[in-house]
């Protein structure tokens, strides 16, 4: 295989493995090459972002690499994040919002596996909104983030606790959500769910 074609594929691989990044080792097994080569490959496409003044680069941190935003780009990124047009949540961040409260403490993982597409995205959001946050790293390999709901979200949803949440059975969803709702939250109705019922 081709070196630009494999620095493509590290961008790809980095950008699906979100805030938990990879390292050289988990490169090296997923590409079946040399950890060190991978490595090399990582630090080569670092480069090239930086010399093309590319939006994102790639950090490396505790030994694994992630695709991160430029610094110098933040305030954009906070004027995105506050921006009166974007106050409502999409459908994508209240799946994902109602996953984290039920399932507290969760990983991204868990809750892609749930809602059976990515969530990175819907997670950021909920995470600038201040109604989810990072409580801790499970005890799984690469100790990979928990995020459960922050008091904003109780005041968000007028609850006194998070001992409040209706059951998933008892909320009217009909006239609130759609479809695609009313089956996640069936999902988290007392019982968990395996990954071919998820993908069904």
């Amino acid at each position: 295989m081709d070196y630009p074609k494999l620095k493509t594929i590290i961008e790809g691989l980095l950008f699906m493995a979100g805030d938990e990044g990879l390292n050289k080792r988990q490169l090296g097994d997923i590409m079946e090459i040399d950890p060190e080569f991978a490595a090399d490959l990582v630090y080569d496409l670092q480069r090239d972002l930086e010399r093309e003044g590319r939006g994102i680069q790639i950090s490396e941190v505790a030994g694994s690499f992630r695709l991160t935003t430029h610094p110098e780009h933040a305030s954009y990124f906070e004027k995105m994040a506050y921006s009166p047009s974007r106050s409502q949540l999409s459908q994508a961040a209240l799946e994902t919002l109602s996953i984290v409260a039920y399932r507290q403490p969760i990983t991204r993982i868990s809750i892609e596996e749930i809602r059976g597409v990515k969530s990175e995205r819907a997670l950021a959001s909920l995470v600038s909104k201040d109604l989810i946050e990072e409580v801790g790293r499970a005890e799984a390999i690469g100790r990979p983030i928990l995020y459960g709901t922050t008091k904003s979200f109780l005041d968000y949803f007028g609850l006194p606790s998070i001992k409040e949440l209706p059951e998933p059975g008892d909320v009217q969803l009909e006239d609130a959500l759609d479809e695609q709702t009313q089956l996640l939250f069936e999902r988290l109705d007392g019982r968990q769910m395996t990954i071919d019922e998820i993908k069904e």
